[in-house]
């Protein structure tokens, strides 16, 4: 036997080097992933900063109210006061006149909120006090993304979330839990219900879609599913649901009271394109 053709051995299958039978072949390698961008959002102010913010100005309304009373004795001989105060924004009637010509709503603070998920997921609700910040709410309804962007195309869509008050005596927390901190709501869009919507905290596959939105201040769009991932379900299952889709724009947000909260929707092309309403209530 020639030493070129001897027996077969683990390292050389089929023969040495003057066999016939090709050598084992190696499977491909896996295609590349595409990497996740660096996690650079920055934290939303704290709880603590927000209600000494809120404090600071209710006293300084207090005194300054308290201030306009003790000068109208001397204000009123001399001063004469128009019968008619005009409304900001403008003419329009009937509550028209409490949004500016851009459609903001006079007294409401900006905030920024996505709509987004896999086509076949559910949709989730990210609202930020700027693009580049960490969500201060994040909420997951009961509602596939595809099945909620198709309710998106009718002119106008109501978003209600409504919660239990906890009755008198059911802890020593009663009164301190903010509203938007409620974990568990029943959420009905445009008067029907979908089921339930839960508050959760960010997972590190929500914080990538934030961070790749962070220069998007209004728009839609949609993500790869290997960027992003399965919503936190992993790849493979976000690649199984689809690419992610996604929606952005400003939203005005309008405190009625400790149990009442309301976002509205600001379209960038000023009257034009559907209007998104959405409520929390506390009853």
């Amino acid at each position: 036997m020639s030493p070129l053709g001897g027996p077969a051995t683990p390292r050389t299958p089929g023969g040495g080097a003057g066999s016939d039978h090709p050598q084992q072949q190696q499977p491909p390698p896996a295609s590349p992933r595409t990497p996740r961008p660096a996690i650079t959002l920055t934290a939303p102010p704290s709880n603590k900063r927000r209600r000494r913010g809120a404090a600071r100005s209710s006293l300084r309304a207090i005194r300054a109210v308290r201030a306009l009373f003790r000068s109208l004795p001397i204000l009123a001989p001399a001063c004469r006061f128009p019968g008619v105060i005009p409304r900001h924004g403008g003419g329009g009637g009937g509550g028209g006149g409490s949004r500016g010509h851009d459609g903001h709503i006079s007294g409401a603070s900006r905030t920024t909120g996505t709509l987004f998920g896999h086509r076949r997921a559910r949709v989730t609700l990210a609202v930020q006090e700027t693009p580049g910040s960490v969500p201060i709410l994040l909420l997951e309804l009961a509602m596939q993304t595809g099945r909620f962007m198709q309710e998106m195309g009718a002119e106008h869509l109501r978003v209600a979330l409504e919660c239990e008050k906890k009755p008198p005596g059911a802890g020593a927390g009663i009164g301190r839990t903010r509203l938007l901190d409620e974990p568990l709501w029943t959420a009905y869009v445009n008067g029907r219900k979908i089921g339930y919507a839960v508050r959760r905290e960010p997972t590190e596959d929500d914080l990538t879609v934030m961070q790749l939105l962070r220069t998007v201040s209004a728009g839609a769009g949609v993500l790869p599913a290997d960027v992003v991932g399965g919503g936190g379900g992993g790849t493979d299952q976000g690649q199984e649901a689809g690419d992610l889709a996604y929606m952005r724009a400003h939203f005005d947000r309008v405190v009625g009271s400790r149990d009442s909260e309301s976002f509205y929707m600001l379209n960038p092309d000023g009257n034009n394109g559907p209007e998104l309403s959405i409520f929390f209530i506390r009853i």
